[in-house]
């Protein structure tokens, strides 16, 4: 790969990463039957070789987690357990300031639980529901005083909405903007940056920011007032959530408290981000805040004698919602199911730039666990996940039930392999690359096993998949599971174990790998065009050697060179835009800068016709050496190519509510 081309890649890869929110009312129905996965009682339950114990827990967790901060390159993180409603364990470890060597601190260090936040406007929402002013099944527009396109014949609900499922396009413009105060109140912003429907609602999952700011501002709505008035007088008050706030900026009082946030603990500290959708991931709170939330649902909605829920509304929001295969993972009202070691377990996780949570419930257990890093790390691996399976291994052992592969494991396994695309993916857009460039590939292995990349264990290495039923397939050594299924239409879905996504199957003109080798080839061809071009009079000239060509010919040299040489600017000017991951990247600030850039592309665009004339002149032109006949032809076939891939993943697409 050409170093433009890969730094065009990985621009479109950070711009899409910054990775990676009145009529007749109704109590809440009863909930839709949960599908049966397979008995745990099938397997082999050990005892606990650990009690659960607080001396037990802190132990275990003091040696965890200053070798993993250490590890990964993590300023600092805080973990919290909950057990039979009360705090079992709290711990902060590191630093919430680097520089001043400020330690962080469970009940005065203010972390940033990313849309854990939602949470609590899933809460909000059902306490309405139960007071009879939201209707779980009513359209949406009923609630709002602006409209939702009917682009599907089926109205889009609060519960397509708290289940991932209202068909929204990805929306990620101007969601995390840096330190300062919100640049648009989040009607305005609801309003400037409705997504496109893309699939009909109740049917995909595609996890949705928009849609849970969406369900704030109808909260907002119909309480009559602002959302983080009503959140703090509903929510934090009565749980005595002192040190919690939607708020941005921070209030005075929280300021001082609230953790730096770090790209990798050894670097500076970065400012504080604003989440323009609020409702989806704005929150501000101390572990010890949170365990008081977390007690609250596993209490059904009480928390030292004050209830927030009723317990069949919180039953409600616990129970299972909507999965595409019975035997994975699926969506609750709001919490996401994520059941492992035998246990059923709900919770959510969280992402700002700097700052990455989870938050996971054990009912049966009676057991919470919060856990939040102030910095991004390295990378390599989840330390969330890790820390969090190996708790679980800890104090619930648990191997999974043997099973036998089917006969007709090779047969499956060459079945699904090919390249598979997000459904929470951006499709009107600039962004629609994304869909080539962030791409699950499934590869065949042999004794029908398969891999499927970037599903990696915490070596780093690509986990091997084993089918242990019907296109039901689980991790080698692991419990992880995954499966393939055809959707109304017979296209092949790979489903994972986190339910508010699926991943369809890539056509011929969607696969990443096609795709890739268009545009880098492409690249690469302008790019020695215009390398060769000073080369070529230098060995002219070194040989007194004369350019004879007739002047048609000549000056299509030129328009050649020239629009290759937009093409490659085009490109360059794009990376170097959307290059950075600081807070307000993708914003409107940017607008006219893209926009500028893609005039450039648009001539560049054009300039084809202008490379398909002077290679036709070259191929008349006898005097024209043979060799520049073929490269101006494969010429020709770059710039087409290159004008293929920007119109059809939409980067000339001038269209910026991406």
């Amino acid at each position: 790969m050409t170093k433009t081309a890969a730094s065009f890649l990985r621009g479109i890869i950070i711009a899409v990463l910054l990775a990676s929110l009145s009529g007749h009312a109704q109590r809440p129905k009863p909930a839709p039957p949960s599908p049966q996965k397979p008995a745990p009682a099938e397997a082999t339950i050990p005892q606990p070789r650990h009690e659960m114990t607080a001396p037990d827990v802190e132990a275990f967790l003091d040696g965890f987690l200053p070798m993993q901060l250490a590890r990964e390159n993590i300023a600092g993180a805080v973990v919290l357990v909950v057990k039979d409603g009360h705090v079992l364990a709290a711990k902060g470890y590191g630093y919430s300031d680097v520089e001043k060597k400020t330690p962080v601190s469970v009940d005065a260090t203010l972390f940033r639980p990313g849309s854990i936040s939602k949470l609590f406007t899933w809460t909000a929402v059902m306490q309405l529901v139960e007071q009879g002013k939201l209707d779980l099944d009513k359209d949406i527009n009923a609630y709002l005083d602006f409209k939702i396109p009917a682009t599907f014949p089926q109205p889009i609900t609060l519960r397509h909405l708290m289940t991932h499922t209202p068909g929204f396009e990805e929306q990620i413009k101007d969601l995390i903007n840096a330190e300062g105060a919100p640049i648009a109140t989040l009607r305005e912003h609801l309003v400037r940056h409705m997504p496109a429907r893309i699939f009909p609602p109740g049917t995909t999952p595609a996890y949705s920011n928009y849609g849970a700011a969406l369900a704030g501002y109808i909260v907002q709505r119909v309480s009559g007032k602002p959302f983080n008035e009503y959140v703090e007088e509903n929510i934090f008050k009565p749980l005595g959530m002192e040190h919690s706030t939607f708020r941005q900026p921070l209030p005075a009082e929280l300021k001082p408290l609230m953790s730096n946030g770090y790209d990798l603990g050894s670097g500076k500290p970065k400012p504080f981000e604003i989440i323009e959708e609020a409702p989806a991931g704005a929150l501000s709170a101390t572990a010890d805040d949170l365990a008081h939330f977390m007690i609250a649902h596993l209490q059904d909605g009480t928390y030292q004698n004050v209830q927030i829920l009723r317990p069949e509304t919180a039953r409600l929001m616990h129970s299972r919602q909507f999965g595409l295969v019975p035997a994975l993972d699926g969506m609750c009202l709001g919490f996401y199911e994520e059941s492992r070691n035998g246990h059923r377990i709900i919770g959510h996780g969280g992402d700002t730039i700097y700052f990455h949570s989870d938050l996971h419930l054990v009912p049966d257990s009676n057991l919470g666990f919060f856990v939040s890093y102030n910095s991004a790390g390295k990378g390599d691996i989840s330390p969330r996940t890790a820390l969090w399976n190996h708790f679980l291994d800890r104090y619930f052992p648990y191997e999974p039930p043997a099973a036998q592969a089917p006969a007709t494991a090779a047969q499956d396994a060459s079945s699904v392999a090919g390249h598979y695309i997000s459904s929470r993916r951006s499709e009107t857009n600039l962004l629609r690359v994304a869909n080539m460039l962030d791409q699950v590939v499934v590869t065949q292995q042999s004794e029908g096993k398969i891999k499927v990349e970037p599903l990696k264990d915490f070596n780093g290495e690509l986990k091997n998949w084993q089918e242990i039923g019907p296109l039901l397939y689980r991790a080698v050594n692991g419990q992880d599971l995954l499966a393939f299924r055809r959707d109304d239409h017979g296209r092949l879905q790979l489903v994972p174990s986190f339910p508010a996504v699926v991943y369809q199957r890539a056509t011929l003109a969607d696969n990443g790998l096609f795709n890739q080798t268009i545009i880098v080839c492409s690249l690469a061809i302008m790019g020695l065009t215009l390398v060769l071009w000073p080369v070529g009079a230098f060995v002219r000239r070194h040989y007194h050697h004369r350019l004879e060509i007739e002047p048609g010919t000549q000056q299509g040299r030129l328009w050649i060179r020239l629009v290759c040489a937009l093409d490659l600017i085009f490109v360059a000017a794009l990376a170097l835009v959307l290059s950075s991951d600081s807070p307000g990247v993708l914003s409107e600030k940017t607008d006219l800068r893209i926009h500028m850039i893609q005039v450039v592309g648009a001539l560049g665009g054009l300039g084809t016709i202008l490379v398909i004339i002077a290679c036709l002149r070259s191929w008349r032109d006898r005097n024209a050496w043979w060799f520049a006949k073929i490269w101006n032809f494969v010429v020709v076939l770059a710039c087409l190519g290159f004008l293929w891939f920007t119109l059809y993943w939409n980067v000339l697409n001038f269209n910026l509510n991406y």
